[in-house]
């Protein structure tokens, strides 16, 4: 793997310390970047108070840990289906413009959600047809969010910018679902969802009040044909692109289900009410924003910190699914929040990190596509698996196949940098259990790249 991909520097390369020299809050010297930042923590909070409330309100119409599901996968589904397209726009017009238009559109979907809610006429339909016209906006808005950090910091403070928006993304998580339970316990949902609606204000008011100039010039991709299939066969050609995208895929398909799988056990477990499944959204925000602050202290993203997240996300969920008691089972989302953030903030960095400027849109695109967009295959049947056998094997199975995907790209990635799998059973200190070791005959470079 390429250092730009966040691996190890390979000799007679200088390593990237410009994060480590500036801080864990570095980025937010930029002031277009705390203009960006403070609007997204007060949209973020109204999203996901709008989250809670939306999936809470479901369950109240149906009943149906299934039919939550069903609404996060409308809402996914967009993204899966028309992702890449939005990669493509992405890189052809100007970011702060389309912001400024999805921003405005998704601020309108919630005013639409609160008026029929508070006017008592809200069916089930309504909320999936406004969870997919979401999911629409969201299609351009994403890969434009994610590529238009770098206009506003420069390559330089990229992965501090990044691990900084995951932060604030879970610092409005701890006040969201607290905010909504409370809400949704003494005047219903749909002052909730007014409140989201209003919330895009704040970030619509940041990029107006941006100072254009500041920006880092990032050449834009003329119109042209060919370029979705382009931006395919770029990533297709860069290990230290795809296997992590892979890896991105399996988790955000069956580990990141936390509406479904909460919903479940609060209703069906442990026979709660929306505080409760607002206290146990609560908690795993509290971690995440823990591993969000880790990420932003690191000057480098590596991929063995990846895979290693990723398996430890997996079988920590493994252990929560098994957890006697409410109270244990709650601790353990805490480390679930850390590691999940660290896999995630890694994830973003490294495959921003290793991407043409050029490119980049298509390729946080097609990364986007398939984080979120295996959420309309897996929340179903994640769903499904729930009011089956319950909500504790629903998260057993997203689990271990978190864990097993984990395992797979490792060894795949171990083997294109020329390493081997090693058990060693003798016991002392110098003696590891496991490790992985030079294959007999690989290229140096490419074993200390990996």
């Amino acid at each position: 793997m390429s250092s730009a991909a966040g691996s190890d520097t390979a000799p007679g390369q200088e390593p990237d310390t410009t994060t480590q020299r500036g801080g864990m809050f570095s980025s937010l010297r930029v002031r277009n970047y705390r203009l960006f930042a403070t609007g997204a923590v007060v949209s973020n909070t109204g999203t996901w108070m709008s989250r809670i409330a939306q999936d809470w309100l479901v369950l109240s119409i149906t009943g149906s840990s299934f039919a939550v599901g069903i609404t996060t996968a409308l809402q996914f589904l967009p993204m899966l289906l028309f992702g890449l397209f939005g990669g493509v726009i992405a890189d052809r017009y100007p970011k702060r413009q389309i912001l400024l238009c999805t921003q405005a559109a998704l601020g309108a979907l919630g005013l639409l959600l609160a008026a029929l809610t508070l006017s008592g006429h809200v069916q089930v339909w309504h909320v999936y047809v406004i969870a997919f016209a979401l999911g629409m906006v969201t299609v351009v808005d994403n890969p434009a969010r994610q590529t238009f950090v770098v206009e506003m910091v420069g390559p330089g403070e990229i992965r501090n910018a990044v691990s900084l928006n995951s932060a604030n993304f879970q610092a409005a998580r701890l006040i969201g679902p607290a905010v909504a339970g409370v809400l949704i316990t003494a005047v219903g949902s749909g002052w909730a969802f007014l409140l989201n609606g209003l919330s895009f204000l704040a970030p619509l008011a940041g990029l107006l009040l941006m100072r254009t100039a500041e920006l880092h010039k990032v050449e834009r991709v003329p119109r042209g044909k060919g370029q979705l299939r382009e931006g395919l066969h770029y990533v297709a050609g860069r290990p230290e692109l795809i296997w992590p995208i892979v890896l991105v895929g399996f988790i955000g398909t069956f580990g990141f289900n936390f509406p479904i799988i909460l919903t479940g056990f609060v209703n069906h477990v442990y026979h709660s009410g929306a505080s409760t499944y607002g206290l146990l959204n609560t908690i795993i925000a509290l971690g995440s924003l823990g591993g969000a602050l880790l990420a932003a202290r690191r000057g480098r993203t590596r991929l063995r910190l990846l895979v290693a997240a990723a398996f430890a996300f997996g079988m920590l969920e493994v252990l929560a699914a098994l957890a006697p008691s409410f109270w244990m089972f709650a601790l353990l989302l805490l480390p679930i929040g850390v590691f999940g953030m660290t896999f995630n903030t890694s994830a973003n960095a490294s495959v921003q990190l290793a991407s043409d400027p050029a490119m980049r849109g298509r390729v946080m695109s097609l990364y986007m596509m398939v984080f979120v967009g295996g959420t309309p295959i897996g929340g179903p049947l994640v769903g499904w698996v729930t009011d089956t056998y319950g909500a504790r094997v629903g998260f057993l199975s997203g689990g271990l196949v978190a864990a097993l995907a984990a395992v797979g790209v490792g060894l795949v990635l171990a083997r294109i940098g020329g390493l081997r799998l090693k058990v060693d059973l003798h016991r002392g200190k110098d003696h590891r259990l496991i490790e992985f070791v030079p294959r007999e005959g690989a290229a140096a470079p490419l074993v200390t790249a990996a």
